[in-house]
């Protein structure tokens, strides 16, 4: 029996995220001379089926829906979906998404360093207190963190009346979205530093400042290349989630098409009005930027691993001759 068009493509998809996922694969798996052999007391009939079952679901759950989405977005052919991502109401969700994205990564990226900075490397009154508040926006919803801002910045909120004598727009504009942005995605930077900051000590600043370096010097030089894999990966992380975010915006942004539409929030308006090509092909947008979060944390958490095996190989320093001259004692 011969495939429709559609089915071909969907193979085809679901073919190229398998071979992805096997490239993947090969980029983070460790050399073959240097794989180490795991331990099990579970019979090979029993590792098989569990790991046909996490495939299974993987396919399910990941694959399968991800194809469909690229499978609708083109399901019209080329013409039809560069048109869906061609029209203005799109490339302003597309702009104001990138505009979002690039104020609220920036300003995660210096309150993560500065607050994992503190927490590991200081003691003071109320750690645990600024700890949990790095936590709330995980635990909160973030329609509920959307609401909080509207009572705060909304025409009937605490600043409602201030902000409106003097002409400046918060809610239902681009500063709403950018704050609520802001909001849901501060922990992930701090979250990535904290343990591992905590976990390589104060030892190496501190013998940076014996030998006479200033506070900057022992940042730039000692603290950041210690955490720059981990700050790389909470960068990505921060990224995606504010590229993706969708109930805190949509609370506060007032779905202004062509002003305060994001892309999630472009999809939304799309599918409600049944335009499913123009909706998956934004959709599939997101779907591919997704896919380029996941190679470039694969390959950031690849690069770390190497380092980390390269450090740990290395010999010992051995002691040069004029040391060991130095070492031989004087006889007066």
């Amino acid at each position: 029996m011969a495939l429709s068009p559609q089915e071909a493509l969907l193979l085809k998809i679901i073919g190229a995220v398998l071979v992805a996922v096997l490239v993947l694969y090969r980029l983070t798996a460790p050399p073959k001379g240097r794989r180490e052999k795991l331990t099990t007391t579970e019979p090979r009939a029993v590792r098989w089926i569990l790991t046909g079952i996490a495939l299974i679901f993987i396919g399910l759950f990941l694959v399968l829906p991800l194809a469909a989405v690229f499978t609708e977005a083109l399901r019209k052919g080329w013409d039809a979906y560069v048109a869906g991502l061609q029209e203005p109401d799109a490339w302003s969700a597309i702009k104001l998404t990138l505009i979002t994205a690039l104020i609220a990564v920036p300003v995660n990226l210096v309150f993560g360093v500065a607050a994992a900075w503190c927490i590991a490397k200081f003691e003071f009154r109320g750690k645990a207190f600024l700890i949990t508040l790095i936590d709330l926006p995980f635990s909160i919803s973030p329609v509920v963190a959307g609401l909080m801002y509207v009572l705060v910045f909304g025409a009937n909120g605490w600043f409602g009346p201030w902000l409106a004598e003097h002409d400046i727009k918060i809610i239902f504009a681009v500063p709403g979205i950018v704050l609520a942005t802001i909001f849901v995605t501060f922990p992930f930077i701090a979250r990535e530093l904290i343990p591992l900051m905590q976990a390589q000590g104060s030892d190496e600043e501190q013998a940076a400042i014996v030998l006479g370096a200033t506070g900057w010097q022992t940042f730039w030089k000692v603290t950041v290349p210690n955490i720059k894999w981990g700050l790389l990966y909470g960068v990505i992380l921060c990224n995606a989630r504010a590229m993706g975010e969708f109930g805190a915006v949509s609370v506060v942004s007032g779905h202004i098409r062509g002003q305060t539409n994001t892309i999630p929030l472009h999809v939304e308006i799309l599918y409600n009005e049944y335009q499913s090509v123009a909706a998956f092909a934004a959709a599939s947008l997101l779907a591919l930027l997704a896919l380029v979060t996941l190679v470039i944390k694969s390959v950031a958490e690849w690069r770390a691993e190497q380092q980390a095996k390269a450090a740990a190989d290395l010999p010992p320093e051995r002691p040069t001759a004029s040391s060991q001259a130095s070492q031989v004692p004087q006889v007066s």
